[in-house]
């Protein structure tokens, strides 16, 4: 849908090993607005998401059906993009797509031409390591033909093949990047002829898989899977699950997965333990009487947007249940800012003019809680919390009465000190508190009486939501008197 347009790295162990959501996972924005002209504009922008807790941005690049290259303005803006990102240690994701329908690749030598597009553009743009490869291809919006004269796919084999070439050109530039294929509708009616020929994801993915395996490829065609898997409307809950529809939701992750089973699974390509983006999730909020000046057009009525308090909430459940699915590796909204045609999307946290909707500070508070290993409870997945900084007293700050222990948890944290007798192990204090990820805390023990003899500090830690082994820090022995 796109023309409708960390402050810690976590040190922690997963349990099991492929479980890929959790804090790992990359929390952003799908967000065209940093696409901009010079360096300190695309640097502004690049500021919001980091203030709105994106870390993460997906930008576009449409090929427009003959070129080989970016052109000098479209690869500036990129530059900038670029810039701006690694000033913000901002990851950046760049969707490389056919502007529409009318130039699909749909012949080997306009399959090689976008292939070169996207070299020029990877060869150009070093620091940018993800590629998106299309965008919602099951769509004919942005691929025709969806069907053949007999009625068979015709869209997916065919896009099959340029996620192919281009995942071999992107590769042959830079072997680390990663390509990212799919980029897939949620829904679509898989019948010939209706004037709206789409397929569903179900039905995409299969017969991409059907014509992989009969292509006999021994390679892969992709790293990853990008999704889209926004609600009915938005005015529609994201954990509401689609069980009689070939729809695929935020609650549909299980058969996303059982279907890229079905496709791959056996073949060079990875199918159920493949990487799952999800690349673009909107909900759109109504506008307010004092914005209305900022934005033209009108609405659709399809659309069914909801106050910014539901959006806020809706934003931050879907967090949740991509938090707690093991393929999934992110998740971008879409927007950060409103787009200020009401005709498109009005999902961003902040309004088209900069200014920051109350739902800002919800998704805020909910990024941050994901990154610490707290915004859901998962099945599952078990979180060990390292410490940094970790300061005990010294010998001599202890004569001088210094009885204060400095820590940092990567995750957020329960936290207990403890100092313990040497000679029989008797506890002389216990304190226990919560540690927000990254923060600083400060735990002190003037007052308490310690006793004399020799003894030990400790501190023992473990994520509060989703613990995993406690870890304890211990100090020297230190001697009281």
């Amino acid at each position: 849908m796109i023309p409708r347009l960390l402050p810690f790295i976590a040190a922690l162990v997963l349990a099991p090993a492929a479980f890929a959501g959790g804090p790992t996972m990359q929390f952003g924005a799908a967000e065209d607005v940093v696409r901009a002209p010079d360096l300190p504009s695309a640097k502004a922008k690049m500021t919001m998401l980091r203030l709105a807790g994106f870390s993460s941005v997906r930008v576009t690049s449409q090929w427009q059906g003959t070129e080989a290259a970016p052109t000098d303005a479209e690869l500036a803006i990129l530059r900038n993009v670029a810039g701006a990102a690694q000033l913000s240690a901002v990851r950046v994701y760049l969707a490389v797509y056919p502007a529409g329908s009318r130039v699909t690749p749909l012949t080997p030598e306009a399959r090689e031409l976008f292939a070169t597009y996207l070299t020029a553009l990877k060869q150009q743009l070093p620091s940018v390591k993800d590629v998106i490869v299309g965008n919602e291809p099951n769509l004919n919006r942005f691929w025709l033909p969806q069907f053949n004269p007999d009625g068979t796919d015709a869209a997916a084999p065919a896009y099959l093949a340029l996620l192919a070439r281009s995942y071999d050109a992107v590769k042959a530039v830079d072997p680390a990047a990663r390509v990212w294929g799919g980029a897939l509708a949620p829904r679509g009616i898989d019948r010939p002829g209706t004037g709206r020929d789409t397929h569903s994801p179900v039905a995409f993915l299969k017969d991409m898989g059907v014509a992989y395996r009969a292509g006999g490829r021994t390679l892969p065609v992709m790293d990853g899977l990008t999704f889209h898997p926004y609600a009915d409307t938005s005015g529609q809950s994201p954990d509401t699950p689609h069980p009689n529809s070939t729809t695929i939701g935020l609650a549909d992750y299980d058969r996303l997965i059982r279907t890229l089973g079905t496709a791959f699974d056996g073949s060079p390509q990875a199918g159920t333990t493949l990487p799952i983006l999800y690349d673009e999730f909107g909900v759109e909020s109504q506008i307010p009487p004092g914005k209305a000046s900022t934005y033209t057009g009108a609405e659709p009525a399809t659309t069914k947007p909801v106050d910014e308090i539901t959006q806020g909430v809706y934003y931050q459940r879907a967090l949740q249940l991509a938090f707690c699915q093991p393929n999934v590796t992110g998740i971008f909204f879409f927007h950060s800012q409103d787009e200020p045609a009401l005709a498109s999307w009005q999902s961003g946290v902040y309004y088209a003019d900069g200014s920051p909707k109350s739902s800002l500070y919800a998704v805020r508070d909910a990024l941050t809680r994901a990154r610490g290993g707290s915004v859901a409870r998962c099945e599952g997945l078990g979180l060990d919390v390292a410490a940094t900084k970790v300061r005990f007293p010294t010998q001599a700050e202890l004569a001088r009465g210094f009885r204060e222990v400095r820590f940092t948890c990567l995750l957020d944290c329960s936290w207990e000190l403890r100092v313990s007798g040497v000679a029989n192990g008797d506890t002389r204090a216990r304190l226990t508190g919560f540690g927000l990820a990254g923060a600083p805390l400060r735990v002190s023990l003037k007052g308490r009486r310690l006793g004399t003899g020799q003894v030990k500090f400790s501190i023992s830690l473990a994520q509060p939501v989703n613990p995993g082994v406690p870890q304890t820090r211990e100090s020297t022995t230190l001697s009281l008197r």
